[in-house]
């Protein structure tokens, strides 16, 4: 349908109206997942209806009535102008972000089962979507950044999938983190692979360029070092993340279905 006022499909007026005030999910993959994980979805269109719910068809038929009640199509120029650039999948739309209230709940609620990754001052946008997207998949509590960096920036959740629905995820101050025993990663801590990891724990990495900070190392019970070759300097953010939740869930966690 057209909006008589503009000259303009509903769905992109509805676009221009909402888009301030919600996260774009930038891809079919994005969308399938936050509507698996319960997000508020007010507006979701694609260029190319019929390909987008015979993607669901082969891979999300769980979720394949959500998509067909809420995919709306438009002209490709449409589609294209809503977005930074087209997605091979022709499909966007637009999340309603969770509440800091609720996120601060859901990392604060006790006793935890799962850990919560902590990114102390991430600099790279994709890096810390793809934490986001592996503390999805092992069933972490949630993701905090500290810092600058928005955990919610558009190209944080493409990098995410949109798996932030799957989990908690915010931004907080040092000072602000959750409660529970503080696992930092570090050259200098002591090798991963004698420590069991609990599921309370906050597992703290610091940033790519310059590691831990000032506030978050005095903040921190113990100090972890992951397996290394001599004279490799250091581990990929996404990679070293992986690699702690693997420990963890190898030592005694598991992947939690809610």
């Amino acid at each position: 349908m057209t909006d008589p006022a503009v000259g303009l499909p509903e769905p992109v007026t509805a676009w221009h109206r909402l888009a301030a005030g919600c996260v774009l999910l930038d891809g079919f993959h994005a969308l399938k997942h936050a509507v698996r994980f319960g997000a508020v979805i007010p507006v979701a269109v694609t260029a190319d209806r019929a390909a987008a719910l015979a993607l669901a068809d082969e891979l999300a038929p769980d979720v394949r009535g959500a998509l067909e009640a809420l995919l709306t199509e438009v002209p490709q120029a449409a589609y294209a102008s809503l977005v930074p650039r087209p997605h091979p999948t022709a499909v966007a739309a637009l999340a309603v972000r969770p509440s800091r209230a609720d996120n601060l709940e859901k990392l604060a609620h006790g006793p935890r089962t799962a850990p919560v990754v902590v990114l102390d001052n991430p600099r790279n946008l994709g890096n810390a979507g793809a934490v986001i997207r592996l503390a999805a998949g092992f069933g972490a509590t949630g993701v905090v950044t500290t810092g600058t960096l928005d955990p919610w920036h558009p190209t944080v959740v493409r990098g995410g999938a949109g798996l932030h629905f799957a989990t908690a995820v915010e931004r907080l101050a040092v000072g602000e983190l959750p409660s529970g025993p503080v696992f930092a990663l570090d050259p200098e801590g002591e090798d991963i692979r004698g420590l069991e990891l609990p599921d309370e724990a906050l597992l703290a990495f610091g940033s790519e360029r310059s590691g831990l900070s000032a506030d978050l190392r005095a903040r921190a019970d113990h100090l972890v070092s992951l397996p290394m070759r001599p004279q490799v300097s250091s581990y990929n953010l996404a990679t070293s993340v992986a690699m702690t939740l693997y420990h963890w869930s190898a030592t005694g966690g598991a992947p939690r279905v809610p």
